[in-house]
């Protein structure tokens, strides 16, 4: 329903009222924790030519004759649609694969990215870690987020085909899909990754979660998945468009020769990683035994186990947060441990609590020693976070430290390390905040590490 002008210049669309500017829509959203239509009246100072409603009862603002007034059932679905329309579809005119997942969506993003950017394509990466354009990061006044809102997202897009771009490759993140930021993106090829604890108390379920991540499955022309991962094969079970399976074996649906495999990667899983993108590669035409020999040339992003090699110990930062991360990264790192495997690391806070006994169990499975201390705490009490995490533990309780303040946490552990000695530090990866409360403090795991590292030598 649509009352008021509609002969006027539309210049953007946003879901902000902050972000409002002469000749903007304003979609007064009601979300989860606010309401938009309580911000109306700031957006039509600051310029707002229309406001979007969705629900259909009676407001202050039906009668206000200088404003257009539309109403629709979905307010997302309509920035969907508005901001790919006012960017001119851009997505139109790319190839776009979007990968979703509970771990791994940066590292295979950027390794299809690199991948491309190797046989000359221009590609650009959009994810948790930011906007790299031909592997160069690029610097853009955008919000940080593993998938971005559609209002800022098409425009972005517009940009990279400006830049030159003709890939774009994409994290979808379950809360992405599930709250219609992708609705009207065109994805060439969807690629899923794995299905883990994560996020079930964001999305209300598990069900929920799942069905989120299935989202995918009917917007990508091609799918791409994991054939190991059970309940990435459920969600596509009854998929009405190409299915591309791979496992630890097998590319493209081909079975890998030993002389190809890529054994330069650390770990399992990001070998697993690398044949996720090999998959890609080959709906795009490329052959695997092309692709192949060049993951051995792959480099982890930022936060993924980067390593901070000393003559006697090594140290390793990844964002491994949930349960299936951290033991996938610890089983790595057992193998190439000669001597102990220390731990440290902490749980979000407003984040999925049944995951932090599970990471309890997992950390002092595989480690001799574990310090538990502050991931994010954000508005939860630190020590209460740490209790849940301790709840995991039933045994083995002699090897496990708390320490609540993560640097001296950091230090302890490259403080005790001995020679063979393998450190762990994991859950913020590549971040460089720490929030406790409302403060966001500069906070980098790897800088902290450098430091203690250098200070012990």
């Amino acid at each position: 329903m649509v009352s008021g002008s509609v002969g006027v210049t539309v210049c953007g669309i946003t879901e902000r009222s902050g972000n409002v500017k002469e000749g903007f829509i304003f979609v007064a959203r009601k979300g989860a924790r606010d309401d938009g239509i309580l911000h109306v009246q700031e957006a039509i100072a600051r310029g707002a030519i229309a406001i979007v409603l969705d629900r259909n009862e009676s407001t202050a603002f039906d009668d206000i004759q200088e404003i257009t007034l539309i109403k629709v059932p979905d307010g997302r679905k309509f920035i969907s649609h508005a901001s790919a329309k006012l960017a001119g579809n851009p997505s139109e005119s790319l190839k776009i694969i979007a990968v979703t997942g509970t771990n791994g969506k940066t590292t295979v993003t950027h390794f299809i990215g690199q991948l491309l950017t190797m046989l000359g394509e221009q590609a650009a990466v959009i994810g948790t870690t930011g906007i790299f354009m031909n592997g160069r990061k690029v610097l853009l006044d955008l919000p940080e987020m593993t998938t971005l809102q559609a209002e800022f997202l098409h425009p972005l897009l517009k940009k990279c085909l400006e830049a030159g771009m003709e890939y774009i490759v994409m994290e979808a993140s379950s809360l992405g899909l599930s709250t219609s930021r992708l609705d009207h993106c065109k994805i060439d090829i969807g690629v899923f990754l794995n299905i883990g604890v994560d996020h079930y108390e964001e999305h209300g379920s598990k069900e929920a979660y799942l069905a989120a991540k299935k989202r995918l499955a009917t917007l990508a022309r091609n799918l791409v998945v994991n054939g190991d991962d059970l309940q990435c094969v459920r969600l596509v079970e009854d998929a009405d468009r190409p299915i591309h399976f791979f496992n630890e074996l097998m590319a493209a649906g081909r079975l890998i020769p030993c002389n190809l495999y890529p054994t330069c990667l650390p770990g399992k899983h990001n070998r697993l990683n690398a044949i996720a993108a090999v998959t890609v590669m080959n709906i795009l035409n490329w052959n695997p035994s092309v692709t192949l020999p060049l993951c051995d040339k792959l480099v982890l992003p930022e936060g993924r186990l980067q390593c901070l090699r000393d003559r006697e110990v090594n140290v390793y930062i990844d964002y491994a947060h949930t349960p299936d991360a951290l033991q996938t990264v610890l089983a790595s790192l057992t193998e190439e441990s000669t001597g102990e495997l220390i731990t440290v690391f902490g749980c979000g806070g407003n984040r999925d609590r049944g995951k932090r006994p599970q990471m309890g169990k997992v950390a002092t499975a595989y480690s001799t020693k574990v310090i538990i201390t502050t991931d994010n705490p954000r508005n939860e009490e630190p020590s209460s976070i740490i209790e849940e995490i301790l709840a995991g533990i039933s045994c083995e309780k002699e090897k496990v430290y708390v320490e609540m303040d993560r640097r001296a946490a950091i230090e302890k552990a490259i403080r005790y390390a001995k020679a063979g000695d393998v450190v762990l530090i994991a859950g913020k990866g590549h971040e460089r905040t720490q929030q406790i409360g409302q403060e966001l403090l500069t906070f980098s795991d790897y800088e902290v590490a450098e430091e203690a590292l250098r200070k012990k030598n």
